[in-house]
């Protein structure tokens, strides 16, 4: 439960000494760079664009390379390989293939031009295939489609509308031209779209007899051709035949690259630190002879930056305490346990300054309403069991996956526990296969309760469950209030408040709308009575006087304390909130046992085992799968809404250290 003590760092060295300096810092990754401006005469920064740019353009080029890698020979990978992280290897191994970069990145430009002339080949097929489509219908035609004719005939080839019939065009002929007798139309095909004819006329008939068609809908063919169209055609297959090979041989050539795939998968990441590295020395202020490096580390890792750089180098190693208005990056440090839930918190926001780490708090209270909504000791164990062999099993996986992971078994033991408090192993299947198939039913007690058969016992549990969670939070409020010095503040927004809800509940407590809701009636000592009043009533009056302490005016301070007693009714809605503790692990409960019941419909037979056994892996499946998704949604927002909401505002920047940002393998950091 802390944020760790950050301190702003700056190095002063050699200038000679820049590029292994910021190597050594890449490799620990302890800084956060923020280079504080020089206003001394001769410190200027280094215009690094154009090669950081050329650095960028490189990794590019070994993404496309790896793409078309992938596209032609994909590279096995289990359905783990999430999981898997990056592979790791060590310095030695990065600097060999620093070594030859210039070969790998001539392979990556093969690579990428090869798949280059295959994407032109493809276009050149299209293109073939768009001129057989065009000479389709014309395969009958026994001439070349652009024939001039005989010295007194002449050829008209066109397409008109598929409706047209000949009668139809030599009526139009007759009509429009009655002298004209010396014509022969043929159709060469038809399709739905049209009819595909050839007409022969005399040549000094030839522009009558065309403009006659063009008015009847005539059209010349888009295609044209100096062989029969069937000749042609093959000619173009063959030619297809030919570029297909083509693509056959340059697939090949591209599948031999496989093996320099992870090279150029290093050569992407070295490039990919290189490019860093020139950002950060894009912003150093630099003399003739130094440079100074400046940023945020973690007070307790100031020792190694000290003994790694100091030690090794000539240079001046200057740690100073933060300002006052300085919002310096945040780093949390927990415990195993409650480190798990450090993403839940992120993603609501880091705390900032002056707020204290809520994660340890929160984990607590987190995976025990958890379980509690999933309340099955059965599902518990499968996703504890389950999380525990991912963890042992890729032990390099992302750092935030290993803590979900984390959180995700802690929450399955929980839900165990729960579940054998309610009773819950997969529902009832318990009660429900011994019934069935042997005869005698056999039921595992809850040791605690069974929630199906006590749904406002759980009820009420759970909104006081609520209760302390709210409380706490509230308490984490006033922690905070006396951390800064502020008494007043404390005594007034907390201690008041505290009187007054304890007051509120120990009047509820006796009423007859609790005993109507807990199926009990309480009753208090007289004088416990009193007290509840007694303390309801200071309460309520200290925070009509008080809460509004900040104005002068009696009237507006008097109304700015209703407004915040009304608030009260805020803390019914946050306590009633809890009720999804009641409802989640009714519905676990519920769906489990109606899969029971469908899965034993056909009772003792093989056809009834059968049936039972599909229905019991489906159905038990699908309500893991949605009750899990239920419960940490859940789970979440009564962190998020309820908790948070007395305490915690968030909005801390989260610390992003200068290190070696790689994407496809891990180098062994240096200590």
């Amino acid at each position: 439960m802390a944020v760790l003590q950050m301190q702003r760092i700056s190095i002063c060295a050699l200038k000679h000494d820049r590029k292994a300096i910021l190597e050594k810092l890449q490799s620990m990754g302890m800084i956060e760079m923020h280079q504080v401006a020089q206003d001394e005469a001769g410190f200027e920064k280094m215009d690094t664009q154009s090669a950081k740019s050329s650095f960028e353009k490189r990794v590019q080029i070994t993404e496309n390379a790896l793409d078309v890698l992938n596209q032609y020979t994909p590279e096995k990978k289990s359905m783990f390989a999430s999981l898997e992280g990056n592979e790791l290897i060590d310095k030695k191994t990065m600097e060999a293939a620093a070594a030859k970069q210039e070969a790998v990145m001539e392979v990556a430009g093969l690579l990428i031009a090869d798949h280059k002339k295959i994407a032109e080949a493809q276009a050149e097929i299209v293109k073939r295939n768009t001129q057989i489509e065009a000479l389709t219908p014309w395969m009958s035609l026994e001439v070349a489609m652009n024939y001039p004719g005989t010295k007194k005939t002449a050829m008209l080839l066109g397409t008109m509308a598929a409706e047209t019939t000949l009668e139809m065009i030599y009526g139009k002929l007759a009509e429009d031209h009655p002298e004209i007798e010396a014509v022969d139309i043929s159709v060469i095909s038809q399709d739905k779209d049209a009819v595909y004819l050839s007409v022969f006329c005399m040549k000094d008939q030839a522009a009558d007899v065309e403009n006659t068609l063009r008015t009847a809908g005539f059209s010349r063919p888009v295609v044209s051709t100096e062989q029969i169209p069937a000749k042609q055609k093959e000619e173009l297959e063959e030619q297809i035949r030919q570029i297909e090979q083509t693509i056959a041989d340059i697939r090949g050539e591209i599948i031999s690259y496989a093996e320099d795939r992870e090279e150029l998968k290093i050569i992407g990441d070295y490039y990919r630190m290189r490019a860093e590295k020139y950002e950060v020395l894009g912003t150093l202020p630099q003399s003739r002879r130094t440079f100074i490096i400046s940023g945020y580390a973690a007070k307790e890792a100031i020792p190694a930056i000290q003994k790694g750089i100091g030690d090794a180098y000539d240079c001046v190693i200057d740690v100073e305490e933060l300002k006052e208005d300085e919002e310096p990056p945040v780093i949390l440090k927990n415990n195993g346990f409650s480190e798990s839930v450090e993403g839940v918190l992120e993603s609501y926001g880091l705390p900032h300054k002056g707020e204290i780490d809520p994660t340890a708090i929160m984990s607590f209270f987190y995976v025990f309403f958890f379980g509690m909504m999933l309340s099955d000791a059965a599902y518990g164990a499968i996703i504890a069991i389950v999380c525990l062999i991912v963890l042992k099993k890729f032990p390099r996986m992302s750092a935030g996956m290993r803590k979900s992971m984390k959180m995700f078994m802690y929450c399955g033991i929980s839900t165990v526990v729960w579940g054998i408090l309610f009773g819950g192993y997969f529902g009832d299947v318990v009660d429900v296969v011994s019934s069935t198939f042997f005869g005698k039913e056999l039921t595992i007690k809850p040791l605690w309760f069974a929630p199906l058969n006590d749904p406002m016992r759980l009820l009420i549990y759970s909104m006081a469950f609520g209760l302390v969670h709210l409380f706490v939070g509230l308490g984490i409020k006033g922690y905070m209030l006396l951390k800064d010095g502020k008494v007043l503040d404390f005594f007034c927004d907390i201690v008041l408040w505290y009187i007054f809800l304890i007051g509120l509940i120990l009047m509820l407590l006796p009423s007859e709308i609790f005993a109507s809701i807990a199926q009990t009636k309480i009753v208090f000592p007289a004088a416990l009575v009193t007290l509840s009043k007694a303390l309801a009533i200071i309460g309520a009056l200290g925070l009509l006087l008080m809460s509004g302490r900040s104005s002068k005016n009696p009237a507006l301070r008097l109304a700015l304390g209703a407004y915040d007693i009304y608030n009260i009714t805020g803390w019914l809605s946050d306590v009633l909130s809890y009720s999804r503790l009641l409802a989640l692990g009714l519905a676990t409960g519920v769906i489990a046992s109606v899969v029971n019941q469908m899965g034993s419909m056909l009772g003792k037979s093989v056809f009834g085992v059968i049936l039972f056994i599909v229905v019991f892996i489906v159905g038990h499946a699908m309500n893991l799968a949605i009750n899990l998704l239920g419960a940490y949604v859940h789970t979440n927002r009564l962190q998020f809404v309820e908790f948070f909401g007395k305490f915690y505002e968030g909005g801390g920047k989260p610390f992003e250290p200068f290190h070696a940002e790689t994407k496809y393998v891990d180098i062994k950091e240096e200590k």
